[in-house]
């Protein structure tokens, strides 16, 4: 099957980013769709940022970044966005009700055709295509923040999920520039969670304990274990409310009490200190101003 038109639902941290790789790298027409204009003029807005770095740093010329735009269609409009795409692939919020709604949708407006991928970090990907009139044309495309420069691709299998639709994503990935590792058996956290929330969450317990303060912690992990950032602050990147509901995901299938939530992110949550989005988590950050 081939892919010429590609739909990205939600154009916040990630749908703008994923938006962007498909119609630089990719060079596919892409509807990006939100609910509010302020959420697609926040998102075009990042767009001509990100495009703006690329050409200012030589990795992009000026008549690329202008065909990139041109190929990209915001729109409030669901049914206009994905009623001729041939890969959907949903970027909304990290919440499996408001998922599983608008992939219902979906598979009402999209051609019969459309692949389904959905961008969740932990959410089944069997539940969600089950709200689907086409689980096997669903899976999971986990993109890493940014998209615009992380090379790694989760392709998740459901457990209704077709060879053929695995096979045309692996397709597309490889053409937008990314690196695929394949999930073959959906599991909470997949491949690169599953590993990492029990790390970050240790994290969180040292610094709540008082066995060693945050920039120890960070630069044991950055020096000792060669990680490019710490813990902590990639806590404060990923954002502190995503960090505890991806924990709390795999904590609450699979009661392993390593991916148990420590208290202190839970308290960060209720505070509203989510990290680098609200200007304080772990560190301070500097805010945007309109």
């Amino acid at each position: 099957m081939e892919i010429t038109r590609v739909a990205v639902l939600g154009a916040g941290t990630m749908g703008h980013g994923i938006a962007q790789v498909f119609a630089q790298v990719g060079k596919y027409d892409v509807n990006i769709r939100d609910v509010e204009q302020r959420f697609i003029d926040n998102g075009m807005s990042m767009i001509n940022d990100s495009l703006s770095r690329f050409v200012k740093k030589g990795m992009l010329d000026e008549k690329e970044s202008v065909a990139t735009l041109n190929r990209i269609h915001a729109t409030l409009d669901l049914e206009g966005a994905v009623k001729d795409a041939d890969l959907v692939i949903e970027a909304v919020t990290e919440n499996p009700t408001l998922k599983q709604a608008v992939l219902t949708d979906v598979g009402r407006y999209a051609p019969p055709h459309a692949i389904i991928a959905s961008n969740t970090s932990s959410i089944s990907i069997t539940d969600i295509g089950a709200s689907t009139d086409r689980p096997e044309k669903v899976c999971g495309m986990h993109f890493f923040n940014p998209p615009q420069l992380m090379k790694l691709l989760e392709i998740i299998r459901g457990s209704l999920t077709s060879d053929e639709t695995i096979n045309t994503v692996k397709e597309v990935s490889i053409r937008i520039g990314k690196q695929p590792v394949f999930v073959n058996k959906d599991s909470p956290g997949f491949i690169v969670n599953r590993i990492l929330i029990p790390a970050i969450n240790e994290a969180v317990y040292l610094l709540a304990e008082g066995i060693a303060e945050r920039d120890d912690i960070d630069k044991a992990c950055e020096l000792g274990l060669n990680w490019p950032m710490g813990p902590l602050k990639l806590l404060d990147y990923i954002g502190i409310d995503t960090g505890l509901f991806i924990t709390e995901v795999i904590f609450n299938k699979t009661r392993d009490s390593k991916y148990r939530p420590n208290n202190l992110l839970k308290q960060m949550v209720r505070e509203n200190l989510l990290g680098r989005k609200t200007g304080k988590g772990f560190y301070e950050w500097p805010v945007k101003t309109p």
